[in-house]
């Protein structure tokens, strides 16, 4: 089928426009600069050239394809904290979306996090809506898509997606953070559990999905379903020689700046209807193997 995918010169889309060619598909991917359609036309998918700005645009490139793969996020707006901003475009997007397909049976992939359901005491499972606000309003779109006649479904991303392919992931953002400060911290007592995926395991579900996903269903792209964050800091203190430590509540936002208030989520999450039902296996190495490989750690060598 010909796939239009949006964020198709991000990180996540460097594992699923491959992941789709090799699979037989056609890629035509949105990319809104020069550096971008270079990155699109290297993984051998068509430049869509717009932005998520573009609802017309999005549209039209969604009416032409056999389905959609949403991807993009304006991580920059995110970032900087204007969450509204990067929450208002994505909303946008999705109905753009969903106006384009209705009626067709045709799939849109959105993406979500795990996060949508963190702190459930309990691990988050495919089942679980996250509450109403944010990033979870155009996942939760999505999946209403599904009563419009769109085969939609969401595939919720960990907060770490990590691989040699990740360059500015929340991962290579800790262990920054370690470097800058001298200490490789994690909140209270470290308990707290994260999810993370290999990035072409997460790439594989998205296919899956794209492919035969059920309307109107979410899935969870979790290789390790909760990793303690004190497990998380100890490695990146080893690998870094650097001391590990737990970070008190006054310092968390000197410490770990934006991610203050996400480093401090419980958010263990289950991937067994994933598995059972897409017939997803996670065959790449877990976040610490991955640790363990040394990319993360490496030091860049000297410019010039």
């Amino acid at each position: 089928m010909s796939v239009f995918v949006t964020g198709a010169s991000g990180h996540i889309a460097s594992a699923v426009i491959p992941e789709l060619i090799a699979a037989g598909h056609d890629v035509v991917g949105l990319a809104r600069s020069d550096t971008a359609a270079a990155v699109v036309t290297a993984l051998g998918a068509t430049v869509h050239r717009g932005d998520l700005d573009d609802l017309a645009g999005l549209r039209k490139a969604a009416e032409a394809s056999d389905g959609v793969i949403h991807l993009a996020y304006n991580h920059e707006q995110m970032r900087s904290g204007d969450y509204t901003a990067a929450v208002t475009a994505d909303l946008a997007a999705a109905h753009a979306f969903g106006d384009a397909l209705g009626g067709t049976g045709k799939p849109l992939v959105g993406t979500s996090g795990t996060l949508a359901v963190a702190n459930l005491g309990r691990p988050g499972t495919e089942g679980d809506a996250g509450a109403p606000g944010g990033r979870t309003e155009a996942e939760n779109a999505v999946i209403g898509f599904a009563e419009q006649g769109v085969r939609s479904s969401v595939v919720r991303i960990p907060p770490i997606t990590h691989s040699a392919l990740d360059r500015h992931g929340f991962a290579r953002t800790l262990i920054a953070i370690a470097r800058r400060t001298g200490v490789a911290g994690y909140p209270e007592d470290g308990a707290n559990r994260w999810p993370a995926g290999h990035t072409l395991d997460v790439g594989h579900l998205y296919r899956l999905a794209l492919e035969s996903a059920p309307a109107g269903t979410r899935w969870h792209a979790a290789g390790d379903e909760g990793i303690p964050m004190r497990d998380i800091a100890q490695s990146i203190g080893d690998h870094l020689g650097l001391p590990t430590a737990s970070i008190p509540a006054e310092r968390m936002k000197a410490h770990f700046g934006f991610l203050a208030a996400v480093v401090v989520l419980d958010n263990p999450t289950s991937t067994l209807v994933t598995r059972r039902v897409l017939g997803w296996e996670p065959a790449h190495p877990g976040l610490l193997a991955d640790f363990d490989d040394g990319d993360y750690f490496a030091v860049p060598p000297p410019q010039g």
